[in-house]
């Protein structure tokens, strides 16, 4: 009985130091073995592997392209404006020996990478004009910042891959004094609009005024030739009349008298029966009797 704890527990002893002894080192990661603290081994194999148990512990990095997103950061240009500037830049662990001498871990390392990087993009971008840091060619700017930021991170143990902006405004003060000033400038260019647009309504206008009042006026007097040749030619045409029969001009003049005198329904005429007004119509008394 006694024979079977024994062993028992001597089973569980090897499990115990066993299980305390092994590491798996899986394909994204590399180990540092370190004794009392102090860095012993660099395992950079996936596979399984073997420490002191409770002498020897294991510390894993991620020997993957990382992420950085750093806080945005407000540079001010060499012509003295300001702008908010948010950058992101990708590094990989190549020396995990130094890397963990230098900053122990990730999060060390992300922040020493932030305050780099944000330093250096003030520094470069300082060095240019607003209008070249709004355009679309930063292609030298971040070359010369990832150059920067990569001399120091090489102290850390590592690479950085690449570095980005990602987003480069203007300050919010700023951006509304620039909306107000292109408010105004556009303001501006729509009154211009409107007053030529206005001044050349009322050119189109005068001209066309002018044209109706030549055209009007050539009409009229084209009327008045018109009319007057027609005048002419019916004087003619009852001078004609009149020479060969004189009493049908008379007739036609009495007829035109009668229209004029009872056209209109309100026209009192009083009038004595043998007036010449009359003579056309016959004689009156002898209608009369009869």
């Amino acid at each position: 009985m006694n024979m079977g704890k024994i062993i028992a527990g001597v089973v569980v002893a090897i499990a115990v130091v066993a299980f305390f002894s092994i590491f798996i080192v899986i394909e994204v990661n590399q180990a540092i073995v370190l004794q009392f603290g102090d860095p012993k081994r660099i395992i950079s194999k996936p596979g399984l592997n073997f420490k002191i148990p409770f002498i020897q512990n294991v510390v894993f990095l991620d020997k993957r392209i990382l992420n950085l997103d750093t806080p945005p950061e407000e540079v001010i240009a060499s012509d003295q404006k300001r702008l908010i500037v948010d950058a992101f830049a990708r590094f990989q662990i190549v020396d995990p020996l130094k890397f963990y001498i230098s900053v122990g871990n990730e999060r060390v390392a992300r922040s020493r990478l932030s305050t780099i990087i944000n330093s250096r993009i003030r520094s470069v971008l300082g060095t240019q004009r607003l209008q070249t840091l709004l355009s679309e060619d930063r292609t030298k700017q971040m070359s010369l910042i990832q150059e920067g930021v990569n001399n120091e991170a090489e102290k850390f143990g590592i690479k950085i891959v690449d570095v980005r902006i990602k987003r480069a405004d203007l300050p919010q003060a700023n951006s509304n004094a620039i909306f107000a000033r292109m408010q105004t400038e556009r303001e501006r260019e729509a009154k211009e609009f409107r007053a030529k647009g206005a001044e050349m309504a009322v050119t189109i206008t005068s001209t066309a005024d002018k044209k109706v009042t030549v055209l009007l006026a050539d009409a009229e007097k084209k009327s008045e030739i018109m009319k007057g040749e027609g005048d002419g030619q019916r004087n003619k045409i009852f001078a004609d009349a009149f020479g060969k029969d004189p009493e049908f001009f008379a007739f036609y003049r009495a007829m035109q008298a009668y229209e004029k005198a009872l056209i209109g329904g309100e026209t009192s005429l009083i009038l004595s029966p043998d007036s010449e007004f009359f003579k056309f119509f016959g004689n009156i008394k002898s209608k009369s009797a009869q």
